[in-house]
């Protein structure tokens, strides 16, 4: 296999990307990540996951280098799980985040620096005892994630640790629950709403006016907080040029990674603004797309 002589690294997304519609990384994209290392590229996984919630898939690849989790807030060593950057959230915007997402009647995910905390999640009910939805039951259980839960923010025993405030609902109601926090906010934080990772039997659910939505996450960031910025880190620590980076992805939180890289990759199942911000584009995720990428890459056709 030629030496890949364009780029040094490859940032690479997991849902939507390197995983496929079961979650599962195919053995034609596993080959491919270790083609890419044997040419010599230096491989980083960039996640909107947390780091316990991506173990199985840095298994699968046997990741060594350090992983962007959480959306670029955390940059961790995957085999001792050590945060060696964190981006945290200011405390008073973490108040009012969880306030928000609890008036508008959702229970508030509040993601922690495991390292520190010792658990994944504080889950936040409020006085009220807001529900959890269905699809963050199923997924705390599959991915086996630490949750701690309280009624009121006020019992956070870490609250200098939370890289993100989330919640889980129908795209209408995460919809509306971004509008406020962004005219609370403006750009103090970054804001994200995107289709949530689900069982097959929750792709879609009847919302409260009748209609077929799809379940949205919604995702609270400090505005340093970016797959980019992480991979910027990264690549300063390592020296390696911006111009010598390639990044793959599909979502929002992609766009600013693809971007920025020297060669900016989308998914064939990429949204809209992914593929503006690309100047490639691959097959689907169901269709072996990284490991199409990654043979143009080292070929030197991309």
């Amino acid at each position: 296999m030629p030496r890949a002589t364009r780029y040094d690294m490859l940032a690479l997304d997991l849902d939507g990307t390197l995983l496929d519609r079961a979650g599962r990384v195919s053995e034609a994209n596993r080959r491919a990540v270790a083609d890419a290392r044997g040419a010599g590229m230096r491989v980083v996984v960039c996640t909107g996951r947390g780091l316990a919630e991506c173990r199985h898939a840095v298994e699968a690849i046997g990741q060594r280098d350090p992983v962007v989790v959480a959306g670029g807030a955390i940059i961790a060593c995957p085999e001792t799980s050590r945060t060696l950057h964190r981006a945290a959230i200011d405390p008073s915007i973490v108040e009012h985040a969880v306030t928000v997402v609890l008036d508008q009647g959702h229970a508030a995910l509040v993601l922690k620096d495991p390292a520190e905390a010792g658990y994944d999640y504080l889950v936040v009910r409020g006085a009220h005892g807001a529900a959890l939805d269905p699809v963050t039951e199923w997924w705390f259980a599959s991915m086996n994630v630490r949750t701690r839960e309280v009624a009121r923010l006020g019992d956070d025993p870490h609250p200098e640790h939370t890289v993100r405030v989330g919640a889980c609902g129908v795209s209408s109601r995460m919809a509306s629950v971004k509008a406020t926090l962004h005219a609370s906010f403006r750009d103090e934080v970054i804001i994200h709403h995107f289709g949530a990772v689900v069982a097959p039997e929750d792709v879609s659910r009847v919302s409260e006016g009748g209609r077929a939505e799809t379940l949205h996450v919604l995702e609270v960031f400090d505005r340093t907080a970016t797959k980019w910025s992480a991979i910027t880190r990264l690549a300063g620590q390592f020296g390696t040029e911006q111009s010598r980076i390639a990044a793959i992805g599909d979502e929002i939180n992609d766009v600013d990674m693809i971007a920025g890289a020297g060669l900016g990759i989308a998914m064939g199942n990429a949204i809209p603004a992914v593929r503006a911000a690309a100047r490639r584009e691959t097959r689907r995720n169901d269709e072996d797309g990284v490991a199409h990428a990654v043979a143009r890459i080292l070929t030197g056709e991309w």
